[in-house]
């Protein structure tokens, strides 16, 4: 006679812990330091904040590089809340790809725009 202890279940979901979790406060973190600067810089423009005032915060190298580095980490920060959205209430498999394959490939376009939008200033 054979003797099961514990209980069966299931286990569903993205299960990556730790790894998601600190990644999701680093990149959450990193937006809001960035939020920070832009705003210190856009209270301290002087005259009223027209486009070339709003490009000319943009314009130096290191802020645009800066800026491509938030624009990633807000990628990164959205593609593992979706992936775990899509894993953990999707149970589908094709339909859960499907929505994983759309989602990288609607990110990937959003950061081809962002850079054509960051060196076109």
């Amino acid at each position: 006679m054979a003797v099961n202890f514990g209980t069966r279940r299931i286990v569903v979901g993205a299960h990556y812990g730790l790894r998601d979790w600190l990644s999701q406060r680093i990149t959450a973190a990193l937006m809001a330091i960035f939020t920070a600067i832009v705003l210190v810089q856009v209270l301290t423009t002087p005259g009223e904040l027209g486009y070339h005032q709003w490009a000319g915060i943009f314009a130096a190298q290191w802020m645009k590089v800066l800026t491509f580095v938030v624009i990633v980490a807000l990628l990164y920060h959205v593609w593992v809340g979706m992936r775990d959205i899509w894993m953990d209430y999707v149970k589908s498999v094709s339909v859960r790809l499907v929505l994983q394959v759309f989602s990288l490939v609607w990110l990937v376009g959003c950061a081809g725009w962002a850079i054509q939008v960051l060196w076109r200033l």
